[in-house]
């Protein structure tokens, strides 16, 4: 793996030389753009709106558009907002996991210790571990400032991103039934199928078949064979009334798996 950040973990006075790794990756496949005509790849150019010409990388600066004029940002602008999250992630506090609802996490990324940083780094772990708790953080990461937790999972530190406040919306918008009534019966046999189907959850049970299967589809199309379409089977109860289907769906072994 290569670190994606090197800095600091600090707690009170307790600094910890550390790496960032991202804890996740893609499964998807990753595919390329052709022309239908000649499959030629499609190349996307960074082009000057008033030449027409292609910039390089190099030649390419960020900006903000203020008053219709254009205010230019380099490296040291974005450092000089924070300079200390630049290079350090600060616990400002300690919180309680389940406080925290799940629609802020974001991506997660390994904590691990940097050359001289092992005991500092085992003390900290230790510690989240027996209070059960998590360290509340903010840092810049891609010249962007981001919160995060940092708490302990299986014999290491995991730091997860969260999102801010105002990045989450409300479901004020949404338009949801007002004026529908549900009856104990119906309450009662959705309660029995969700009992039916509960199981313990094994993340490891599930995995990409959609991928799996357009990957052995490329591979069948690379041979010169074609795959058999599956068709989809959908089967509806005939009947309309919720308690007639609730009934139909207890006890029919049929559990989805995804």
């Amino acid at each position: 793996m290569r670190s994606i950040w090197t800095g600091t973990l600090g707690f009170g006075l307790v600094n910890i030389p550390v790496k960032l790794y991202s804890a996740v990756q893609d499964s998807h496949i990753d595919l390329d753009m052709l022309d239908k005509k000649d499959h030629s790849k499609i190349r996307f150019q960074r082009i000057n709106e008033k030449t027409g010409k292609e910039v390089a990388w190099g030649n390419i600066v960020k900006a903000y558009n203020l008053n219709d004029e254009y205010v230019v940002l380099d490296d040291a602008d974005f450092e000089a907002a924070s300079p200390k999250k630049s290079k350090m992630i600060e616990i400002e506090s300690f919180v309680q996991l389940e406080e925290i609802d799940d629609i802020y996490f974001e991506s997660a990324y390994f904590v691990e210790p940097d050359k001289g940083g092992g005991k500092a780094y085992q003390l900290l772990l230790q510690t989240l571990e027996k209070t059960q708790k998590a360290g509340f953080c903010r840092f810049v990461l891609r010249s962007q400032e981001n919160l995060a937790i940092v708490r302990p999972r299986e014999n290491y530190l995991l730091l997860q991103r969260l999102r801010f406040g105002d990045e989450v919306r409300t479901g004020e918008e949404l338009n949801l039934p007002t004026n529908v009534k549900i009856n104990k019966k119906e309450v009662d046999m959705a309660t029995k199928l969700v009992d039916e189907y509960t199981e313990s959850f094994d993340i490891t049970k599930y995995k990409d078949e959609y991928t799996a299967e357009l990957m052995k589809i490329i591979k069948a199309k690379a041979s010169g064979k074609k795959r058999p379409v599956k068709k989809m089977k959908v089967v509806h109860t005939r009947s309309t009334d919720l308690l007639d289907q609730l009934k139909a769906s207890l006890g029919s072994g049929k559990k989805r798996v995804s």
